[in-house]
């Protein structure tokens, strides 16, 4: 006996199957396009060599956990109040995903640094799906020459460490290299919790450095009100989502779960009080990791965190 299908919700909607997020249109970075936001992915930028691109397959899969969805884009979505472009015009493009080497890690974060750039050249603000915390490492740093900054991170772990078995520029030392950056005057980290890989020096180290640390059992207990409160007005902001900060219930498929991380509208809701207190100026998402994920639940809720 064949194998019934599992119902499926673009077939409902009518939506044929779609490579792009949410079925925007694709776009090449040789040519130029006018956009209010570009999306691309990328397998990696620095992984380490004891792990591996373990999150080689998330640009896909974030794509597909919101492709059922393609025929409706310019519906109502309740969780905006209105549809994702409101005004009927579809303006974002999704520029796929770049090439990646694992052999050659500088090349990698050139790639993403350029990518970043060239959307920001042509006004638009650039999203990546990763692939591992690498990642954000070369895209912050195309932001050079364009302002000041103010990072803000959702993650479980700190990443502030110097260096992983000699390697300086992987997941565990984002945020160290980001405070490196003349460009970035404010780093605001959400969700830390349980163990990682940061030591007690590595905490003071950034506390030094004047990082705002928000913990995720302070946010269950206050809101996001005191974060929202700690972005200045006007601020440029750059968020950096490592989707470990989530609560594993919510978004399974992350290497290194911890109970009691950020609820989606916890998650929501400080994205859209962080934007209405300045201008969101580029998102990177990564850590997800889809073999782990379960029934399509961490896809799921990330696209939909893009989609904001």
């Amino acid at each position: 006996m064949a194998a019934s299908k599992k119902p499926d919700i673009a077939a409902m909607f009518g939506a044929s199957k779609v490579k792009t997020f949410l079925g925007l249109p694709a776009a090449k970075f040789d040519k130029p396009v006018q956009a209010k936001a570009g999306i691309f992915g990328i397998a990696s930028a620095t992984p380490y060599k004891h792990v591996g691109a373990y999150c080689r397959n998330a640009p896909k899969a974030i794509r597909a956990g919101i492709a059922g969805y393609a025929a409706n884009i310019l519906h109502m979505d309740f969780d905006l109040g209105a549809p994702i472009f409101p005004d009927g015009t579809v303006s974002a493009v999704d520029f796929g995903d770049l090439p990646f080497d694992a052999k050659n890690s500088a090349k990698n974060r050139d790639r993403v640094r350029q990518a970043a750039a060239t959307i920001l050249d042509a006004g638009g603000v650039p999203i990546v799906l990763g692939g591992d915390d690498s990642v954000p490492i070369p895209f912050f740093q195309a932001y050079e020459g364009r302002g000041k900054y103010t990072i803000l991170q959702y993650d479980a772990h700190i990443d502030w460490r110097e260096e992983v078995r000699g390697e300086t520029w992987g997941l565990s030392s984002t945020m160290r290299r980001a405070s490196e950056m003349g460009h970035v005057e404010r780093i605001i980290q959400v969700g830390r919790r349980a163990i990682g890989s940061a030591r007690p020096k590595d905490v003071a180290d950034a506390e030094r450095w004047g990082v705002k640390f928000f913990g995720a059992r302070d946010v269950a207990a206050k809101g996001i009100g005191p974060i929202v409160d700690a972005i200045p007005a006007g601020s440029q902001v750059i968020l950096s989502c490592d989707v470990d900060g989530l609560d594993p219930s919510i978004v399974p498929g992350v290497i290194g779960p911890a109970p009691g991380g950020l609820s989606y509208w916890q998650a929501v809701e400080l994205l859209h009080g962080a934007a209405g207190k300045g201008r969101l100026a580029g998102a990177a998402f990564v850590e997800f990791v889809p073999e782990l994920d379960i029934n399509g639940m961490g896809a799921m809720t990330v696209s939909r965190l893009v989609a904001h």
